[in-house]
């Protein structure tokens, strides 16, 4: 009779903590998040093939991306749901002299800032770490210095697209975590808007951008 009484509080015990542990491990990753961002940004056209030429051009352009995100995140069965955004900005851009008409096929361009809205899943694997997917909608601009020799003229081209990455995140503690991810954009609508306001209509693009980032942030 004993050894019954044991088995059934020990089995009902167990009971108790595994959905417990669980509570736990999605409560590490839950609520509304603040975080700092710097990774490494590369954008480049559709093709994979470079311009071929005496100088073997390479259309790819890449530096230091870093800016903040915010987030609210909330437990769905075993699995934590969010929305997220971030504002990034790049520091990519061609490097020619603005007499060549060769960077970007138009003069030199620079990568400005980068926005992103979104939503993310993550499973936790752990009581201080979780593995995640992400989309959503990206918008960029690039400032493009074009010249006919004479004069210099700056507009901003501004590209719509969508966004897919995955990541991981790991709480350092109930409120700080820290987190590391790859996302991939397409861009597939531009507009200009020309110096004098004037707005162009929207064309097709065609243009990858790849991030590897780190982050650092605060969960309340």
């Amino acid at each position: 009779m004993k050894k019954t009484f044991f088995l059934i509080a020990t089995g009902t015990a167990a009971a108790i903590a595994a959905p417990a542990a669980a509570q736990d491990n999605t409560d590490a990753f839950s609520g509304f998040r603040i975080e700092g961002l710097v990774g490494y940004d590369s954008v480049r056209p559709g093709s994979s093939e470079d311009i071929d030429n005496f100088d073997d051009l390479d259309q790819s352009i890449d530096d230091i991306t870093y800016g903040v995100g915010v987030g609210y995140d909330m437990p769905i069965g075993g699995a934590i749901v969010g929305i997220e955004g971030e504002w990034m900005k790049s520091e990519a851009s061609t490097k020619y002299d603005t007499a060549a008409f060769s960077g970007f096929g138009v003069a030199n361009a620079s990568a400005g800032r980068d926005l992103y809205a979104g939503v993310r899943v993550g499973v936790p694997i752990g009581p201080s770490a979780m593995v995640y997917a992400k989309g959503g909608y990206t918008n960029t601009r690039f400032d493009v210095l074009a010249t006919d020799n004479t004069t210099d003229t700056r507009t901003n081209i501004d590209l719509d697209g969508w966004r897919l990455g995955a990541g991981a995140e790991f709480a350092l503690s109930k409120n700080i975590f820290l987190k590391g991810e790859y996302r991939y954009s397409n861009y597939g609508k531009g507009e200009a808007e020309a110096p004098s306001g004037l707005e162009s209509d929207r064309f097709d693009v065609d243009l990858d951008r790849h991030q590897v980032v780190a982050g650092v942030g605060v969960r309340f």
